[in-house]
């Protein structure tokens, strides 16, 4: 077993069984994310605290299209198959891709189950996220990197009914320097640049029905996520940022979901530095409209 502030992980992501009342945890998990790919680790818990595994998800084949930077795995269930949603950089172009990967089973073992990237084979984008609407349509809601735009684009695409491949043109619903809590990101790679960086997009509809979007950037350099609201009530928005980040402290690309207790529950890795991140657990309340931080779990 393993204790939750043992656990090395990025881009943490849960998939609830209720039949199991087990945690299925996912998330980039290569001791260090940023060189050559691994594959991905997936963790299972009753109580969020203690973790069996890791178990081998996915491991690349000899002809995979990618052997560096592995990322951001999300699962979801549809129509009794479990697809992951994951970014890795391309070996023929060396740009970030998001594929759709497939397996019968949550612990794997998952294989390709897209033609490569269904993000455009000329940018260069990350953390593709699942969203369907009220007309059953999937959307991948994903990030255009900042180091190819400078100012960084959350964009949507629709994809086919069998998650193939993008079925629409992406349309940017925001850039990072519209949310006013953002500040510039300096690098010294990209040092005559005002970056704006974009980060882990996830949807989802509160009790009340309003839909949200968490997404990751930087405060001075420093980490943080951030929370928007759909005036639409559609993926396309318009889409209004909070004046402050939703959390700040050195951490970010975030998901929530629901315990078996009906609490709903943040999950994002803090600090942001390899090999130091762990995944943390906050409760989110509704209180008046609008969503704000509670305890630790």
């Amino acid at each position: 077993m393993i204790k939750r502030e043992d656990l090395q992980i990025r881009d943490p992501f849960i998939f609830p069984v209720t039949q199991q009342r087990k945690y299925y945890l996912y998330g980039s998990t290569d001791k260090n994310i940023w060189g050559k790919g691994t594959g991905f680790d997936a963790y299972t818990s009753h109580d969020l605290e203690t973790w069996e595994g890791p178990f081998p998800a996915f491991r690349p084949s000899a002809d995979f299209f990618s052997d560096t930077n592995f990322w951001a795995p999300e699962v979801y269930e549809h129509e009794g198959r479990y697809f992951m949603f994951a970014t890795f950089r391309r070996n023929d172009n060396g740009l970030l891709g998001t594929a759709i990967l497939a397996s019968d089973q949550l612990l794997g073992p998952f294989e390709l189950h897209s033609e490569g990237p269904v993000t455009p084979v000329n940018w260069s984008s990350l953390d593709g996220s699942l969203y369907v609407d009220q007309a059953k349509q999937p959307w991948m809601v994903f990030c255009h990197e900042w180091q190819q735009t400078a100012d960084g684009e959350i964009c949507a695409m629709k994809l086919s009914m069998d998650f193939k491949r993008a079925v629409s043109e992406p349309v940017v619903l925001f850039k990072a320097s519209e949310a006013p809590w953002t500040t510039s990101f300096q690098s010294p790679r990209y040092p005559n640049q005002d970056n704006y960086v974009t980060d882990g997009p996830y949807l989802f509809h509160t009790a009340s029905g309003v839909l949200y979007m968490l997404w990751a950037s930087f405060i001075n350099n420093k980490y943080a996520l951030g929370i928007a609201k759909s005036l639409s009530g559609v993926v396309t928005g318009p889409w209004l940022h909070e004046e402050k980040a939703f959390y700040q402290n050195d951490g970010g690309h975030g998901m929530v979901f629901r315990t078996f207790e009906g609490r709903l529950v943040l999950t994002i890795h803090t600090p942001n530095q390899t090999p130091d991140e762990r995944p943390i657990f906050i409760e989110v309340v509704e209180e008046d409209g609008e969503l704000v931080l509670g305890e630790m779990l």
